[in-house]
């Protein structure tokens, strides 16, 4: 235990121990963070008296700690020994010994140390959702974190058909229930029991090498035996799917399992849910609150969309599928098109955009204006209701499958995939929980303008509500060896004078599954594909980046000739565009060698109505002014056209330049993507996604966008390089488009999606996976604190 080996380092090293504490107790802070306590340890191991720790066990246990609370003279330290493994300790600085805490222990002593809150016998709320998890499958490896689906396969399936013939039942009830607005898809009810079922597969597979092969109409002859349609189109496909089945009711395989579920017609229409921001596809990128994920979206449902129609084709079907992206009207749209009820989507047959208002919940009046995202949380229980009646119109009958985008789209999607009975699935994008030290301890410092005890409160919920979440890396749900993943950070935390949490959301739960996005490959294709590119465009970007274009634009290129390093996102503060250019401007090497050409937001800070976007504004311009950018810097408001954004990308790495991503926290990174696409060298943030998408020094390059000094050098180094070897530049370029094509791609994305929904859906029916228990008492959680929570977030709105 990892006590005993602290008491053994406590006698053996008691001397050098005490200093180190003194050391960390002196200065001063109540809390230390991960980045401090290595700090301070290495630098304690480089004096005499620290020196005999550096081999010891105590620098493995200062490296795994993430967090120490000093509350003289106890140092209270949460160590992460392995991911989502916590082990809890306090140590007495004075009189050298130490106890395990629990993680109620720990998180009281931070709430009180935060909060000022006195020692003492005091109620505190706990939620804790372990109890409800006993006996519930949950994986044992980190490696196995976000492959949930192969380990639920895997261990339900061979539970399936030992429990006396009740599994193979409850799969028989499966097949019959499958039908489409009156219609069944796989049997028509001639067979009434598993023997008969299995008698008439194998009949069917005996009949089918008789009949034509490859018609499309379904042979009457199986229609009799007591099959429909939806096996397959062919007869070939017919028998595979026959003779899976068969197979499985033999010995049910967890790989056959999941190939039949992928053959299954259960999806036909699916309902996406994004509320906040401007939702469109034209005239919004660049506005408060909107940036990737309407882009990713955007993007998922033309992939989704084909993907569908290619299954059910295959499925022997001739049904239209659907998919509606669920998002907010905005009456004062500005010049956009959010205040249109329906939209149909671009580059699909039947997908659409159906925008439904915020209304006030006791007028019903709608609400015209955009609100931010920090702020929506008292309209989304009305919103919910209002847009079920909607949707249900619009489909003619309940959807297949929600899929639920942020915090408010995930809450929204869990309000109403209960009443509907469908299959969930959530997506965070980006959990503000991690992006924001030590949000959740000081949560009353951030609540006039970000909400955050309303936000995290519908983050546990929904996170513990879906049927499964997808993420776009490893990291998001679990971390690295030396950071918490976000979702990781929801396993216990505290609110202080609301709630704690002390088992919240599990990163080894079954309903994590890592699939990634791609970028769409229509817009965002390698720059040497000059028969994919049109003059036109070209004239325009050359205008936009070097000439005197219509849109607004500071700064104009003294030297054209030198490479440009590109960087293109929102502007705010995590994002760190400002941060960027501030690098930039104090590395007088770099500004020799490269100019910086920066992509966002407006240039006039008057035009925005986002505080955080005002200030990044102004922040820019005061660089520009007082490190005299103007010859060496272009900066153009945000590009909301995405044909002009991808030939951006091209004309860059046609002038051997290199894209940047600096944020402090980058969820996922899909301009990373579409930048390696382009076949443009990319820096890109440790912090988040662009960690697992580039491989360091081979399609990419990581960088610390705490340490711009360090930054600014990776990038100096690449340009002296390929400025003596060109073919550093090719190499990198080529790695990182082999790099996306071979992991980040929409095709296999789409089909990953629908066959989750197939097997979570599958395993919800015939398991316990609904997990009812858990689901009611997060319905009194949602009564009690959040409903309340929202309530005075609505009164502060119209205080303002």
């Amino acid at each position: 235990m990892i006590v005993n080996t602290v008491e053994e380092l406590l006698g053996s090293h008691r001397e050098s121990l005490y200093v180190l504490f003194r050391r960390l107790t002196g200065l001063e802070r109540h809390f230390l963070l991960w980045s401090d306590l290595v700090h301070e340890y290495e630098r304690f191991c480089e004096t005499e008296v620290g020196a005999s720790l550096r081999e010891t066990k105590m620098t493995r246990i200062m490296r795994q700690t993430q967090e120490a609370v000093i509350e003289e003279p106890f140092l209270n330290l949460a160590i992460r020994l392995r991911v989502g493994r916590w082990y809890y300790i306090q140590i007495h600085t004075e009189e050298m010994h130490c106890r395990e805490l629990s993680i109620s222990d720990f998180l009281d002593i931070k709430e009180r140390v935060s909060s000022g809150i006195p020692q003492g016998v005091r109620y505190v709320l706990e939620v804790d959702l372990s109890p409800f998890e006993r006996g519930f499958p949950k994986l044992q490896e980190a490696k196995s974190i976000g492959r949930g689906v192969e380990f639920l396969n895997r261990h339900l399936s061979g539970r399936l058909f030992t429990d006396g013939g009740q599994g193979q039942k409850k799969l028989f009830d499966f097949l019959q229930v499958h039908q489409y607005r009156g219609q069944q898809l796989m049997l028509n009810g001639t067979l009434e029991s598993v023997d008969e079922l299995r008698e008439g597969l194998g009949e069917a597979i005996e009949l089918l090498p008789t009949l034509e092969r490859g018609q499309n109409d379904f042979p009457r002859e199986l229609r009799r035996l007591g099959f429909e349609p939806g096996w397959g189109r062919t007869s070939e496909r017919i028998a595979e799917s026959m003779e899976l089945l068969l197979d499985i009711l033999e010995a049910p395989a967890p790989a056959n399992l999941e190939r039949f579920l992928a053959r299954m017609p259960m999806i036909f229409s699916i309902v996406v849910i994004s509320p906040h921001g401007y939702f469109g596809q034209s005239n919004v990128l660049g506005k408060p609150d909107t940036g990737g994920q309407i882009v990713y979206i955007l993007d998922q449902v033309r992939a989704l969309e084909r993907a569908m129609r290619e299954s059910i084709h295959k499925q022997g079907l001739d049904i239209e599928p659907q998919i509606i992206v669920l998002t907010r009207l905005i009456p004062e749209a500005d010049d956009t098109t959010c205040d249109q009820r329906i939209e149909p989507i671009v580059g699909t047959e039947n997908a659409r955009i159906l925008r439904i208002p915020f209304r006030e919940y006791k007028t019903g009046e709608v609400v015209p204006q955009w609100i931010s995202r920090f702020d929506v949380w008292p309209y989304l229980e009305r919103y919910a209701v209002d847009a079920e009646r909607e949707l249900l119109a619009e489909l003619g009958g309940r959807p297949d499958f929600i899929i639920g985008n942020y915090s408010d789209g995930n809450l929204v999607a869990t309000l109403m995939a209960h009443r509907l009975g469908v299959t969930q699935c959530n997506i965070a994008h980006a959990l503000e929980k991690t992006k924001y030290l030590l949000s959740d301890l000081h949560w009353q410092n951030h609540e006039e303008d970000h909400h955050f005890a309303c936000q995290y409160t519908a983050d546990l919920i929904a996170m513990n509500t879906a049927d499964f979440i997808i993420s776009s890396t490893y990291q998001e749900i679990a971390g690295t060896s030396d950071s918490i993943g976000q979702y990781e950070s929801y396993s216990a935390f505290s609110l202080p004078h609301l709630y704690r949490v002390v088992s919240g959301i599990d990163c080894f739960d079954p309903k994590f599954n890592v699939v990634s996005p791609g970028a769409d490959p229509r817009v965002f294709f390698p720059y040497f594909e000059d028969d994919r590119r049109t003059k036109e465009l070209r004239s325009e970007i050359v205008e936009l980046v070097l000439g005197t274009p219509e849109s607004a634009f500071r700064g104009r290129l003294a030297d054209e000739s030198k490479p440009l390093l590109f960087s293109m996102s929102r502007l705010d503060r995590i994002k760190n565009m400002a941060g960027l250019l501030d690098w930039y401007a104090k590395d007088d090497e770099l500004r020799d060698l490269a100019n910086l050409l920066i992509v966002g937001g407006r240039l006039d800070p008057d035009q925005s109505n986002d505080r955080d976007e005002r200030e990044q504004i102004e922040r820019t311009h005061w660089l520009f002014d007082e490190y005299k950018l103007e010859g060496e810097v272009r900066w153009l408001e945000m590009q909301t056209d995405k044909n002009r954004v991808g030939e951006l990308y091209r004309f860059v790495a046609d002038h051997k330049g290199a894209f940047v991503q600096p944020a402090l926290f980058e969820a996922f990174g899909l301009t990373v993507i579409e930048a390696m696409s382009s076949g443009l060298p990319t820096f890109a943030t440790r912090f988040g996604g662009p960690l697992e998408i580039i491989q360091d020094g081979v399609s990419g390059f990581h960088i610390d966008p705490t340490q711009g000094n360090e930054a600014t050098a990776r990038m100096l180094d690449f340009f002296r390089r390929t400025e003596n070897y060109p073919d550093a530049w090719e190499d990198i370029s080529k790695a990182g488009i082999q790099r996306v094509e071979e992991r980040y791609n929409w095709p296999l994305y789409a089909n990953t999606l629908l066959k989750l929904s197939r097997i979570y859906g599958f395993w919800k029916y015939i398991t316990s996976l609904e997990r009812e228990e858990t689901r009611r008492y997060l319905e009194m959680f949602y009564g009690l604190m959040f409903r309340p929570r929202a309530r005075l977030v609505l009164q502060q709105l119209q205080s303002r």
